[in-house]
């Protein structure tokens, strides 16, 4: 499958290097493809990655991955051209964090009667957006693995066949089936448990080691 990254950052070069391990082709975007970062990413990564402009990975992308700081979020979009995303899934791997200290763990900027996941959805109405990969640090996005199991990864989204194609790209990074949480209003509630992650990372001294698992009995 062709993945669309939008974002250069950790979590976009970690999925973009996961899904390439696992057979996809991806082309990552970024404001400046030129970048040693994005050239020594290319380079270290193999074949089945290239980097451009959001507008490339948007167009090339079956699937387009939001990778990028909230507060950059909706210019990427505007500058990777809105109607590129028309019927395509979109994986929403955003908080709307806002950090007013970089001693204290950010705080939201939206929640309660919004969310990131909506947001985005009514910036990009003809697309399928899937809130994922949110809820964790992206030193676990690929084969995850801890001593009480593997952890799982919770989703919302408004179409069942987009939630179908993220939960198969979220095995194919190892995780299990991925747990559907309902529509994109459910990413009022996922955003929050991206704090909880968040908050434990700051209180135990930035040790990303932690992750959700629901327990069933």
């Amino acid at each position: 499958m062709n993945i669309g990254i939008l974002g250069t950052g950790d979590v976009g070069r970690v999925l973009g290097a996961g899904f390439a391990r696992h057979g996809h082709q991806v082309l990552i975007g970024t404001r400046d493809p030129s970048a040693e970062k994005v050239h020594n990413w290319v380079n270290e990564t193999g074949n089945d990655v290239s980097a451009g402009t959001f507008a490339d990975a948007a167009a090339f992308g079956e699937v387009i991955v939001l990778a990028i700081g909230w507060a950059n979020v909706e210019n990427a979009i505007r500058l990777a051209g809105s109607d590129t995303f028309t019927g395509k899934v979109v994986l929403d791997a955003t908080n709307p964090l806002h950090f007013e200290s970089p001693d204290k763990p950010p705080v939201l900027a939206l929640g309660h009667t919004d969310s990131a996941g909506e947001q985005v959805q009514r910036w990009l109405p003809n697309a399928h957006v899937v809130k994922a990969f949110n809820i964790v640090g992206n030193a676990h996005f690929v084969e995850p693995d801890f001593p009480e199991g593997k952890p799982e990864m919770f989703i919302c989204g408004n179409d069942a066949e987009a939630k179908q194609v993220a939960d198969s790209l979220i095995r194919d990074l190892g995780w299990p089936s991925a747990i559907d949480l309902g529509d994109i209003t459910m990413a009022r509630h996922l955003e929050p448990m991206a704090m909880v992650w968040i908050t434990h990372l700051f209180n135990n001294g930035f040790n990303v080691n932690h992750a959700f698992k629901l327990l069933r009995k």
